[in-house]
């Protein structure tokens, strides 16, 4: 039962990754994987309840785990590359009908369709900033970088770079192309604050 459910969902992810979620029906998801809607609904109890498993299981809210008291604003930087590239990695499924484009109006289709998307994915860049002023605070303490930047705009540097990934993978339409993009913008941001 877990598996058919992990199927549909699966399936269902690929048809509103490459259509939206507004063009996708219930009769559309039940023909690609080969069920009557019936069956569908004994998993789901409707198309917005199969969404939000679709949203939870490839787009999740996760924070980036590590020691922010310890951690060198180096490190990281590079914690917040690998985290990024890993959600990607994850996320990204291989299919000809995929594109960049697909990709990023899913996550919009996340925002408008799914309630309390928008304010999970406040909460978790807000904590993230935060944990980020704490490590620009150390690290300026330690004299790693320089003393006079404003930390919680070099916080929000790391938020908007780390946001802007999305242009270079509509642009590049390659993910590694992308985190390489990521990683020099802010490895440059970071050798501008050191000493």
């Amino acid at each position: 039962m877990k598996d058919t459910r992990e199927y549909i969902i699966d399936e269902a992810y690929k048809l509103f990754l490459t259509q939206s979620y507004e063009a996708v029906s219930i009769s559309d998801i039940s023909k690609a994987i080969g069920f009557t809607k019936g069956a569908l609904y004994h998993h789901f109890k409707n198309k917005e309840e199969l969404f939000r498993s679709v949203i939870d299981k490839h787009f999740p809210l996760t924070s980036i785990s590590f020691d922010d008291e310890n951690i060198s604003l180096k490190e990281y930087t590079e914690v917040c590359i690998d985290h990024i590239h890993n959600l990607l990695k994850e996320t990204i499924i291989s299919n000809e009908e995929f594109t960049p484009v697909n990709f990023l109006a899913l996550i919009a289709d996340s925002f408008r369709h799914y309630e309390g998307f928008a304010k999970k994915k406040s909460m978790i860049i807000e904590y993230d900033v935060e944990k980020a002023k704490v490590i620009i605070s150390n690290a300026i303490k330690r004299g790693e970088i320089r003393d006079d930047i404003d930390i919680s705009v070099v916080a929000m540097q790391y938020l908007s770079l780390s946001i802007g990934l999305a242009g270079d993978f509509i642009r590049n339409n390659s993910v590694e192309s992308s985190i390489q993009s990521l990683r020099d913008q802010l490895n440059q941001l970071y050798y501008l604050l050191k000493k």
